[in-house]
């Protein structure tokens, strides 16, 4: 299936260069693991790399890298939790301002694992906002 007719709403928010990032991946992954939850992970995975999640959609990172301990050794033999496109190896500094951006309480008092964890939280909440859940 066509990457373009299954694109996350996330995405569809995004930038064109996430959105072509996401349909290129997903397509190759299909054609080498067949659809579903896999070729999805796969396609996340390569947006992970130059963006990050930000309330509804995604924006470019600044950088480029993994995202989270997943994404560093990845690979399905070696499962780790993910950081659900939070860019948890960002400095402590970068996600103050995510967290200034979302609007997240306490964000001056919290540790880097608890910022990760609280614009986690942030995203999601807009995320259902956006898809009227």
């Amino acid at each position: 299936m066509p990457g373009r007719e299954v694109l996350p709403s996330t995405l569809r928010r995004s930038p064109e260069k996430a959105q072509r990032t996401w349909e290129k991946t997903h397509d190759s992954a299909v054609e080498t693991y067949g659809e579903g939850e896999r070729a999805h992970r796969t396609a996340f995975a390569s947006v992970k790399h130059e963006f990050e999640k930000v309330g509804d959609h995604w924006e470019p990172k600044g950088r480029k890298g993994p995202s989270d301990r997943q994404a560093e050794g990845g690979g399905p033999a070696r499962r780790a939790p993910t950081a659900a496109g939070v860019d948890a190896n960002a400095p402590k500094d970068h996600l103050m301002e995510v967290a200034r951006k979302l609007e997240v309480p306490g964000r001056s008092r919290m540790t880097k694992p608890e910022l990760v964890k609280a614009i986690q939280k942030a995203n999601d909440r807009q995320t259902r906002r956006a898809r009227g859940d």
